[in-house]
């Protein structure tokens, strides 16, 4: 299984970019436990010649390489900053250079970051709109955070809010049940969850 790390930040180092790397760990760690073996690659957008992306050069290398990357891929993460309302025009730029079936057969996890909670519909409203008109086989539940969920400390790393690493646990399982077949952690939660049932009440007359 191939899965592609899809970076549309033009930002070197973002909020985007370490939680895309954070649920890539994620998913590596989980998929490990299920079946060893998966190969993962990483196209960051902003890496890609500018001249050849904003003029649709598909016959540059490079742009050859990352849309040979998509193509390839069975399960591609593809993760953006937030910019007025909608995802970034550098990653519009190269989902424009696809073919109009170019995520076909695939699944997708999207990601954002953005400033606040009020940006969290972009997602929904913007992005996943492409991902389906590129015949994407399964766009999963989007994972949004902001800066404020996601701090960063050079000496321990990325610190996730609560909130936040529930929702990745559950993307990482989603994603990872849809490319084995194997149940989800919210499934296997409701199976093994048992609820007694309530008596009846008896009143006194």
């Amino acid at each position: 299984m191939s899965i592609l790390l899809l970076g549309g930040s033009p930002a070197a180092v973002s909020s985007t970019g370490r939680l895309l790397d954070h649920v890539a760990e994620k998913l590596a760690e989980r998929l490990g436990d299920i079946r060893p073996g998966h190969r993962y690659t990483k196209v960051q957008v902003r890496e890609l010649p500018a001249h050849a992306l904003l003029q649709a050069e598909t016959s540059d290398l490079a742009i050859k390489r990352a849309i040979a990357a998509v193509a390839d891929a069975d399960a591609v993460i593809i993760a953006t900053p937030v910019y007025k309302a909608s995802y970034t025009g550098l990653l519009k730029a190269f989902l424009d250079l696809l073919p109009q079936d170019g995520l076909a057969g695939k699944l997708v996890l999207p990601l954002a970051t953005g400033g606040s909670q009020s940006h969290m519909l972009a997602l929904d409203y913007a992005l996943r709109p492409v991902l389906h008109a590129l015949d994407a086989r399964h766009v999963l539940a989007g994972i949004y955070a902001t800066s404020s969920q996601l701090v960063w400390n050079e000496g321990s790393g990325l610190a996730v809010d609560q909130a936040i690493a529930w929702r990745v646990q559950a993307g990482v399982e989603g994603l990872a049940a849809a490319l084995h077949g194997h149940k989800s952690w919210l499934e296997q939660l409701a199976q093994a969850s048992f609820v007694a049932p309530v008596a009846p009440i008896r009143l006194a007359r």
